[in-house]
């Protein structure tokens, strides 16, 4: 397994993440499975932004056997309100969610904080100048948390938190579709269908001008939607094409400042196909 420096938080990252986001339809043992295999083939950074209980505690069993091993991606803001999803800035809501993600992930830290979901310029400005970037430098002052970060899917709002030198790590929506479509705060827009009715050639700017200053500021990329939901995975790609694993993984990686690529898998055998990139030729990625 490859690592990289992740940013200046002085973490290494395997290339290869576990994005755990469909463990949630998964028995228990196909769980524990997962994460020993990828344990054993070197992954060492899983992404947890599901706030669903069971979902929580089901990685938690997971992940102990090899806790020292991880670097986890613990998400403030992302809570469980009446059974459903619910993104918050509501520190009543934010504060007992992320003690309740410690304790189902049996842990009594993250390596990373990541504030949840920042898309729009507004958001960005409350969560910096309020109460939940306050949270986020309380829980790292008493070692809850290591590092903070933010995820984003908007370039223009990524950039200014990376400016405001706040965020050490940034989770970003990275593959060769998104990177042709312009900043906005409707992440939908990005697998839209009519967003690809034209033609696209170029990076955008906003986002090649995000990679290359994450690079110089030393913030580190944690990349999610590689496959883009699995969308360029299929005949009907925005693509126009399908594209491979390997590919859509060798294009992230090869963005400035990105360190691990999140994999979003639902089985073991998406798991293996994730990890064989690190054998795959040159000519397969």
């Amino acid at each position: 397994m490859e690592y990289r420096k992740l940013g200046r938080t002085g973490l290494k990252a395997s290339v290869i993440g576990f994005g755990a986001e469909w463990i949630g339809k998964m028995e228990q043992a196909e769980v524990n499975a997962m994460a020993a295999r990828g344990a054993a083939a070197g992954v060492n950074i899983v992404d947890c932004w599901m706030s669903d209980p069971a979902v929580r505690s089901a990685l938690g069993e997971a992940l102990e056997p090899t806790r020292d091993q991880w670097i986890i991606q613990g998400h403030i803001g992302s809570t469980w309100q009446d059974g459903q999803y619910v993104r918050t800035r509501e520190l009543n809501h934010v504060r007992p969610a992320f003690e309740d993600l410690l304790a189902r992930l049996r842990t009594d830290h993250v390596e990373l904080g990541m504030i949840h979901y920042v898309d729009a310029e507004a958001d960005l400005r409350e969560v910096l100048d309020g109460p939940i970037m306050r949270l986020a430098q309380r829980l790292r002052s008493e070692g809850r948390i290591r590092h903070i970060g933010l995820s984003s899917h908007n370039p223009e709002v990524a950039l200014a938190a990376v400016e405001s030198g706040l965020v050490e790590v940034l989770m970003f929506s990275v593959n060769p579709c998104y990177d042709l479509q312009p900043a906005g705060e409707n992440c939908e827009a990005l697998w839209a269908e009519e967003s690809y009715a034209g033609m696209l050639v170029n990076m955008d700017p906003a986002r090649e001008r995000l990679y290359e200053t994450c690079q110089r500021l030393g913030v580190g990329i944690t990349v999610m939607k590689a496959f883009g939901g699995g969308d360029l995975l299929t005949a009907d790609s925005p693509a126009g094409v399908a594209l491979t694993v390997e590919q859509c993984i060798h294009y992230a990686l090869t963005r400035p400042a990105v360190a691990s690529v999140m994999s979003g898998v639902h089985t073991s055998a998406e798991l293996a196909a994730s990890l064989a990139y690190e054998t795959a030729p040159d000519s397969a990625r």
